[in-house]
């Protein structure tokens, strides 16, 4: 299988899962209803709120999926998860109780620049096109836990955190910590997936696909976090603004339109 397939078959494969984007999409903001939830309820709201934010949050999941993608060891896996995990705390502590936040568009725009560093760093993309060493992976990948962390900051800052300073540190913790128990449900998932498919030869054959649809995935997350972007109306709504985003796009028909008849004449 050359190289060429290879890049089709890996494009493919990001199109397949990215095809599942829109459902996700929603998913992976805070909607009106869990605002409500969270105003009703207590911690615990804070901890189920963490938990499917990390379930369904498919740029942290891909990100963490090529990290422990050639990992073998527990003592491995442990070593740069807790890196990982070291680093989104701290920035999704310090940055939701500090109020330090950004349009989070572009926040998950560099977070799905990390999706595609990993998959060229599995690929050894640094040795074969930089002709470079790889940065030093821990460094890397707690750095780029700093940057999840404040990506999950920007979406939990949408919540009504309140003004009693004990209380919206117990929220951020509590949120913090149903953080962490989906992402340990999903590593589990994906360390298992993980130890079956190496014992198969097709792990040999398809592990640069699987990096290279991380790659094109990435890319294609890329593109949509810039897109709304460029469309935002709202930067403190989460939804991405589809009724502005259509009308922006007919209101450059319409100019496109004009442009083409005024050449004619």
């Amino acid at each position: 299988m050359n190289l060429m397939t290879l890049k089709r078959l890996g494009l493919y494969l990001a199109l397949g899962v990215l095809s599942l984007f829109p459902m996700l999409a929603l998913a992976h903001g805070i909607s009106d209803a869990d605002k409500q939830r969270m105003l009703e309820g207590g911690y615990l709201q804070y901890v189920g709120l963490g938990a499917t934010h990390m379930l369904t949050g498919y740029d942290h999941l891909l990100f963490l999926f090529g990290v422990v993608f050639f990992l073998t060891t527990f003592k491995d896996i442990a070593k740069f998860v807790t890196a990982f995990t070291l680093g989104h705390c701290i920035t999704l502590i310090a940055a939701t109780f500090l109020q330090i936040t950004w349009n989070y568009f572009l926040v998950d725009a560099l977070i799905a620049a990390s999706v595609i560093y990993k998959g060229f760093d599995n690929n050894g993309g640094f040795q074969k096109h930089l002709g470079i060493k790889s940065p030093k992976l821990l460094a890397v990948v707690f750095g780029f836990g700093l940057l999840h962390g404040f990506g999950l900051s920007t979406r939990l800052q949408q919540l009504p955190l309140g003004d009693d300073k004990l209380g919206v540190l117990m929220r951020i913790l509590s949120f913090n910590v149903g953080v962490e128990v989906g992402q340990i449900a999903a590593l589990c998932g994906m360390v298992a997936l993980l130890a079956a498919w190496r014992k198969r030869p097709s792990f040999q054959r398809f592990s640069v696909l699987a990096n290279i649809g991380l790659v094109y995935a990435g890319g294609l997350l890329l593109l949509m976090q810039l897109h709304g972007y460029q469309h935002d109306m709202d930067p403190n709504g989460f939804r991405f603004p589809a009724q502005e985003h259509r009308h922006e796009h007919e209101d450059m028909d319409i100019e496109k339109s004009t442009n083409t008849g005024r050449d004619k004449l």
